[in-house]
């Protein structure tokens, strides 16, 4: 019997395998030691990469944050967009994207990544526009489909002061806040809000 050799991987595949290691290693360094005091060697020895690598793959470090915050804000947006997409009830929808938000913002080191050093590094505006293209945008859709008397400058109105709220619960559940009382008053604001109508 003929044993045959192992598909040989394509060059993308490597690529991709050697970015993903990239990601996993900065994400790690990033939560446990921030953005200022990892160092790019770290990064490459712990992924088990060459610099060079690292440096064909992203511009620099900050430009490898950027790809782990961006990554991070894309699994909020995706966790929501699975337990709501099929919730018909613009209301309820609501309340279940609300506990799909807690439930993304519990994955370790997420918070500290997207809510202190995004803005950090990045810079407010940038870091306002990534949570804006994942995960803000749901929020402005679920009230835009509850509140449909309500202008476009009020729903951007309520989506920010809204989303602003969210992220203080979830910085504060981070730091020892209990989830459950968060969970039960977010889900009274948001009611009084849609009550608005």
């Amino acid at each position: 019997m003929t044993v045959g050799k192992p598909a040989r991987r394509s060059q993308a595949d490597r690529r991709a395998e050697t970015r993903a290691k990239l990601l996993e290693a900065a994400r790690e360094l990033f939560v446990e030691l921030g953005f200022a005091e990892t160092a790019t060697p770290d990064i490459v020895r712990k992924a088990g990469v060459t610099r060079g690598a690292l440096y064909h793959h992203f511009k620099d470090k900050t430009d490898l944050f950027r790809a782990v915050a961006e990554e991070e804000a894309k699994a909020i947006s995706d966790h929501i967009d699975k337990e709501t997409h099929i919730v018909a009830e613009p209301e309820q929808a609501m309340v279940t994207g609300s506990n799909a938000f807690f439930e993304a913002m519990l994955v370790p080191g997420r918070v500290r990544l997207l809510m202190e050093e995004a803005p950090a590094v990045l810079g407010h505006s940038a870091a306002v526009a990534l949570t804006r293209a994942n995960g803000t945008e749901e929020l402005r859709e679920g009230l835009s489909r509850a509140l449909p008397e309500h202008s476009s400058k009020q729903i951007d109105a309520l989506t920010n002061l809204l989303s602003a709220a969210f992220d203080r619960a979830a910085l504060e559940i981070t730091y020892g806040g209990d989830l459950v009382t968060y969970k039960e008053v977010m889900h009274q604001l948001v009611g009084e809000v849609l009550k608005g109508k």
